[in-house]
């Protein structure tokens, strides 16, 4: 089996911004380090070997120039001992093949490739590192005389000096690079704002707020993207209000019909013991589809209001429990109510019309396709209201669990087609009564084990009291 590859790091725009900032800020200032450690070592090294050179020419004419004839290394010796010296130098010289050598200077230090030069092509000078230190080797041939002069001057100052800016051109670059990421973070933010915005207000249109829009910048190629953002939101606008108004126009127009033909199948039920069995069968389900269609134009109508933002909260205060025990009752459930005692003390702001049919949608979708409610649970959770809508049925599959509240979504069920079946706008409806609270719904499976759905609607603190503090 072939590996499987690594994953990929993934960097947001801010991010890979920043980075970019900070790879060019390392990059230039890496640039100038390395020019600037160039041209300096360059630098300190021709100045020490032009000294030292300066040094050395001086000396060997001035032992030239006191030397006698047929000199031997002891008068050699004598002349040393009055010449100047850098600090740190040491002197060797050759006379007849013969050394005199220097305590920190010894003949075998010397490089062949240094003597060789010399006696080819005359005064020659090279750097060596002698006991592990830098030095320049001046060697210089005197005229007359079977005589080379050699002078080792030390570079240690060259090279701490040129270690001390090494550290002062790593610390620059390791600043620069900081701060080129600092300024790339900052500079990002600058020109993500706008598309922060963008992204704000089309946050703001997917939860409904249709008529939000861009402020335009002074800037052209910015004033150009929330001008055409504008007119997306603006055109989006007006398709969504207008297939709303068309739902809603469809709906009242069929609202007259229906009522027509609801009064005609009444007359026709008055009917029914006149009728023979095959006209009872057809007159059964055309009572049964009439229903439907009117609960599914009462649903669109109900849909089209929150499409048209017309939707609106009357809130009114109510006991949870008892509100919840009355509205099951309402539709006629024979089931428990369960709640644990510190909800008896708990009170709620709603609108009671939409919670009751929250709660009817619910125990309808429970008798439908779940086997039939087997309880209502009523629980505090964290600093939420919750009521909770159970079933005896097969459950809701996972990946069934978001889609069943969209419009006209039925599930797994969807192709069972009876007389029980639904609109597929009941869970929708929930969802949209609930999410005009500022609370939730989901599905999960059952608490205890068994099979079937728990149903939970959420409602936040914030339309939560406590009946002890009412009577405060």
């Amino acid at each position: 089996m072939a590996p499987r590859p690594l994953p990929r790091l993934r960097f947001g725009l801010r991010s890979r911004i920043t980075i970019a900032f900070a790879l060019g800020g390392l990059l230039l200032s890496t640039l100038l380090a390395v020019v600037t450690m160039t041209l300096t070592r360059q630098r300190l090294l021709e100045d020490a070997e032009d000294n030292a050179l300066i040094v050395s020419i001086n000396n060997a004419s001035r032992l030239r120039n006191n030397l006698s004839a047929g000199a031997d290394l002891a008068e050699v010796e004598t002349i040393l001992g009055t010449l100047t010296r850098p600090e740190g130098a040491s002197t060797l010289v050759r006379l007849d093949d013969e050394w005199l050598p220097d305590p920190q200077f010894t003949p075998d230090q010397v490089p062949a490739d240094l003597l060789r030069a010399v006696e080819s092509i005359g005064a020659h000078q090279m750097r060596v590192r002698l006991d592990g230190e830098p030095n320049l080797l001046v060697a210089i041939p005197i005229p007359g005389f079977d005589l080379e002069f050699i002078q080792a001057v030390p570079l240690v100052a060259v090279e701490e000096s040129l270690d001390t800016l090494r550290l002062i051109l790593i610390a620059a670059a390791a600043l620069t690079t900081g701060l080129a990421a600092i300024f790339g973070w900052w500079a990002s933010r600058r020109t993500l704002l706008p598309l922060r915005r963008v992204s704000e207000a089309a946050h703001a249109i997917a939860d409904g707020q249709l008529d939000t829009r861009l402020e335009e910048p002074a800037d052209r190629d910015l004033a150009m993207l929330a001008t055409a953002f504008n007119d997306m939101a603006g055109a989006l606008q007006d398709r969504i209000e207008r297939d709303a108004r068309f739902a809603s126009e469809v709906s009242h127009e069929l609202r007259s019909p229906l009522m027509t033909l609801t009064a005609s199948v009444a007359v026709l039920e008055g009917r029914r013991d006149e009728m023979p069995e095959r006209a009872q069968t057809a007159l059964d389900l055309l009572s049964s589809d009439l229903a439907r269609f009117s609960a599914l134009v009462e649903d669109l109508l109900e849909i089209s209001r929150f499409d048209a933002g017309a939707a609106r909260l009357e809130l009114s205060t109510v006991r949870a429990v008892e509100f919840v025990r009355a509205a099951v009752a309402a539709v006629g459930a024979d089931v428990e109510v369960r709640h644990a005692p510190a909800v008896d003390l708990v009170s709620a702001r709603l609108d009671k019309r939409r919670l009751v049919q929250v709660i009817a949608n619910l125990i309808d979708n429970a008798r439908k396709y779940g086997g039939g409610p087997t309880g209502v649970d009523l629980r505090l959770a964290d600093d939420m209201l919750e009521i909770a809508v159970e079933d005896g049925g097969p459950g809701v599959p996972p990946e069934e669990r978001e889609v069943v509240f969209d419009r006209f979504s039925r599930g797994s069920a969807g192709g069972r087609r009876g007389d029980d079946t639904g609109t597929g706008l009941g869970l929708s409806l929930v969802d949209e009564h609930v999410r005009l609270h500022d609370g939730r719904v989901w599905v999960t499976d059952r608490l205890d084990g068994e099979p079937g759905a728990r149903f939970v609607v959420q409602l936040p603190l914030g339309v939560v009291e406590d009946l002890e503090d009412q009577h405060l």
